[in-house]
């Protein structure tokens, strides 16, 4: 259970964290690969902790929006989950780290099966685009979409137009991983279709106290805490947090689990989504990226506050 100290504790330190922690954006840039998100303000740096009573303790840039990117994986593999099974999903996506870059095509071809190593890199997150219902993409995206703002207790959730069309013009990677698949037979559908559904979902706009919300479900196991209402399946929630602790951050997860012991996941938008396991969750920002494509002054803050409330799990 979420302590009143604890919260109030958290109240109190996080402005003066959150501005030591950004300093750290000097160590790193915004995202220039997708043209769009190189105009996030570098030094940005956000935070809001939610707690299963509804409190909350934030500081920092917090009304900055920006796009989902690869958070929204943990939320589609659930999503496909559901409409498909556990059995259909993973005959198409591995259940085990890479070790390489999250758009690395290299053990597509060189480890059999030639199935993608986790729903989490880009190639296994395209798959499970592919495997979630719906007659065409537009009825995806509109699935989809409504299914995130429910998430996010939003009804006026959107897609950020920009990012959207920059990731579409520029994705020549994700489109060699998944003309690659087609050609093994591992992707269903039209290439560019699928394409489509994945651009649109990682470029879901979304707030850090939005992002908090949907950690929040995570945290608890796909119940709403401020509501009691179920959610999400809580099997499925399991496996998305599982695959957060392995493979949430990019291939720096191990050492993030070292360092921070939470699962975790994160976006080349700087965002960041993490829970305390029955009792946070966790929405941030931090658009400047270290090597391995994640926030380096988000992640500093994390590392900071589970070692000051000894969050990890490990």
């Amino acid at each position: 259970m979420t302590s009143n100290s604890e919260m109030e504790r958290l109240k109190r330190s996080l402005p003066e964290w959150v501005e030591e922690s950004r300093g750290q954006a000097a160590f790193g840039a915004a995202a220039s690969y997708i043209p769009e998100l190189a105009k996030a303000p570098n030094d940005a740096l956000g935070i809001v902790v939610l707690g299963r009573d509804g409190d909350s303790a934030s500081a920092g840039d917090t009304d900055l929006a920006f796009t989902l990117q690869s958070i929204s994986k943990v939320f589609t593999l659930i999503l496909a989950l559901i409409d498909r099974g556990e059995e259909a999903v993973f005959a198409k996506v591995g259940m085990e780290p890479s070790g390489d870059n999250f758009n690395s095509m290299l053990k597509l071809e060189l480890v059999e099966p030639g199935i993608p190593f986790n729903p989490l890199i880009n190639a296994g997150a395209i798959v499970v685009s592919s495997l979630i219902s719906g007659n065409g993409p537009e009825e995806k995206k509109e699935r989809i979409l409504n299914y995130f703002r429910e998430l996010t207790g939003n009804d006026r959730l959107g897609i950020h137009s920009g990012v959207y069309r920059s990731e579409s013009e520029t994705g020549h990677r994700n489109r060699s991983l998944a003309y690659f698949l087609k050609e093994n037979g591992v992707l269903d559908g039209e290439v560019e279709d699928v394409l489509d559904v994945y651009f649109h979902h990682c470029a879901i706009e979304v707030n850090c106290a939005e992002l908090a919300r949907m950690a929040l479900l995570i945290a608890n196991d796909g119940r709403d805490p401020l509501t009691g209402t179920g959610i999400l399946p809580r099997r499925f929630v399991q496996i998305a947090k599982t695959f957060m602790t392995t493979c949430g951050m990019y291939n720096a997860s191990g050492e993030f689990a070292i360092r921070a012991g939470l699962p975790a996941k994160s976006g080349v938008s700087g965002g960041i989504l993490a829970v305390v396991p029955g009792r946070y969750g966790i929405g941030l920002v931090g658009p400047a990226l270290g090597r391995k494509g994640n926030s380096v002054a988000g992640v500093h803050l994390l590392e900071r506050m589970s070692r000051a409330f000894d969050w990890s799990m490990f």
